[in-house]
This record gives C-alpha cells, sequence and structure tokens, in this order.
C-alpha cells in the first residue's frame, strides 16, 4: 500500500508520515517544495503518476484567532483549493481511501457540550474563523458527495486542538498554545516581569498531542468507512487561563500574566465528544503536561528558526 501524506512537514502531517515510517508502510509526503496544491493540474498529474492506494490531507492554511480574523480571504480560497485539487486528483488517480482533517472550529459557536458530530451546521459559527471553517465544512461534503455519488471510502476527520513538535511558533499567526510556549519560554530568557496575553483566559479549550492525532488517524484509516464525520480528541477541557499557568511553569516562567481583555476571546468552550471513535477501541496517551513539557524541549532546541 502506497500512502501520500499532503502536508507531511507541517505539525500533523510529520507526525502522521513518522508514524507511517515506523509502521513500514510505502509513504511518499507532500509539501510545498515537492507540489503546489494550489495547482490543479500538476496535482492531477502528481496523483495520477503516483497512483497511490490512499492519501491523507493535513494540508492547510491555518493560524490563530489574529490571523483568521485578518485574512478571511486566503482562508476560505486557499482551503478550499487545497482540499478539491487533492480530492478531484484522487479521484481521477482512482483512489481507494482518503482521509480529510478538518477542525474543531466548524461547530457552533454557542454549542452544547460536549460537541457531538450531529450539532454541525445547528447554529451561527464564531465570526473570527468562519472564513476557515466554512472551507472545513465544504471539505467534509465534498467526502460525503464522492461517497455517494461514486461510492469511495472516503472519510472525515474533525480533530480538536492540536500541538506538539514542529508546531507554529509565530506569534503573529500560531494558535494559543504554541504562542503560549514562545512567550513564556521567550520570557523566561529575557527575565520579563510579566507577559501579556490576549482575552479573558476564560474560555476552555481542549488539546490533542500531535502523534496521538496521528495515531487516531492511522486507526480510523483501517477501521472506519462511514459518511459522518469523526470527532478527534480527549474529551477534555481547561480554560486558557489553566493552560497558561502550566506551560508558564513548565517554561520556568516567574513573572506575572496579564489578560489583554479588550483582544477577543473566541468562542466559549469547545469540547468534543468522543465517544464515537473511543467505541471503535481508540483513546489518547499522551497527557497534556507530558507533551507540553516534550514541546518545550523541541522549541527550546528550535528556536533559532522561529520567527518571534
Amino acid at each position: 500500500m502506497t500512502i501520500v501524506v499532503a502536508g507531511y512537514t507541517g505539525l500533523v502531517g510529520s507526525a502522521i508520515y513518522e508514524s507511517l515510517q515506523v509502521k513500514g508502510e510505502s509513504v511518499i509526503g507532500v509539501n510545498r517544495s515537492v507540489l503546489d496544491l494550489l495547482d490543479r493540474k500538476k496535482t492531477f498529474e502528481f496523483l495520477n503518476d503516483v497512483k497511490p492506494t490512499a492519501v491523507i490531507d493535513s494540508a492547510a492554511v491555518v493560524g490563530g484567532i489574529g490571523a483568521n480574523n485578518a485574512y478571511p480571504v486566503e482562508f476560505l480560497s486557499q482551503n478550499l483549493q487545497i482540499q478539491t485539487n487533492l480530492m478531484d486528483a484522487a479521484h481521477s488517480a482512482n483512489v481507494e481511501r482518503f482521509v480529510f482533517l478538518g477542525s474543531s472550529c466548524i461547530y457552533p459557536k454557542q454549542c452544547p457540550q460536549p460537541i457531538k458530530e450531529e450539532y454541525l451546521m445547528t447554529g451561527h459559527l464564531e465570526s473570527t474563523n468562519s472564513a476557515y471553517a466554512v472551507a472545513k465544512i465544504a471539505g467534509i461534503q465534498s467526502i460525503k458527495s464522492y461517497r455517494k455519488q461514486y461510492g469511495r471510502k472516503w472519510i472525515s476527520l474533525m480533530p480538536t486542538n492540536i500541538y506538539g513538535p514542529r508546531d507554529n511558533f509565530n506569534l503573529d499567526n500560531a494558535h494559543v498554545l504554541p504562542a503560549l510556549i514562545n512567550r513564556f519560554v521567550s520570557g523566561a530568557k529575557s527575565g520579563a516581569k510579566s507577559v501579556t496575553l490576549w482575552g479573558t483566559g476564560k474560555p476552555k479549550r481542549e488539546f490533542l498531542h500531535s502523534r496521538d492525532l496521528a495515531s487516531a488517524t492511522l486507526f480510523a484509516l483501517e477501521k472506519y468507512d462511514q459518511d459522518e464525520h469523526l470527532n478527534v480528541g480527549t474529551g477534555e477541557d481547561l480554560t486558557i487561563q489553566e493552560l497558561a499557568s502550566v506551560v508558564a511553569r513548565l517554561a520556568k516562567f516567574e513573572g506575572d500574566l496579564v489578560w489583554d481583555k479588550s483582544r477577543p476571546d473566541g468562542t466559549p468552550r469547545k469540547a468534543l465528544d468522543v465517544s464515537r471513535l473511543k467505541s471503535l477501541g481508540w483513546a489518547p496517551k499522551i497527557n497534556l503536561e507530558k507533551g507540553i513539557s516534550e514541546t518545550i524541549e523541541w522549541f527550546l532546541k528550535n528556536q533559532s528558526m522561529v520567527r518571534s
């Protein structure tokens, strides 16, 4: 079996790529230096030449609240193009299995907790990342459409907030956890008396290590073949204030945490109901503190490559 991993040098793709290598699978990694997925013609040519058994789509334009809010056109347009080009090319190449990786931001802002898969499109999206969410919702519908019209055994997974080595720590567009790691590690090194963070710190979030997502992805690739998308997470969440305190302690930052309440909080709470996936026999293995410690260690070793 030959498996193409799109976005294989990113946070999620690298974990999936390495997990497949460990299993001894024939795996081909794709990133921008290998193939521009925005180029429809070249994407078709690549997959028709390789003719893989499966494609795992972990390629996306991603970012935190600030980036999503500032660049909605790019987040909508480029993500739609990437996933559509990949799916259409995979269909042309008669790819047997396709795993589309989305995001928990697809769910309504005011959503019953924990969030079940059937809550999709039952309310208004969070405005700060609605463009990205709409692109991912379109991806889910594309998978369903290929299953319905052509009988494709393709599936969609919707992970919670992912973190780990090779994350994006650039403060201009990072997600909350890598941004906190960057700020507190830098603050500890400089001896800063305080670090200012966005919002109130009251929203609650759930976090899953990238290796656990890789494990869930390969599990679903082998075991799952249903129309409904699957939530992937831990089923446990904490406030951003609690998260910041953990990261500050592990990064050995001893200053004060200041909350800028003029900045947006985003969705009040986003905890996934992962009972469907767990009922199939999968569960995460990496606890949050261990995962954050490992990620801080990776960041310290690679900080020179990260823009502050």
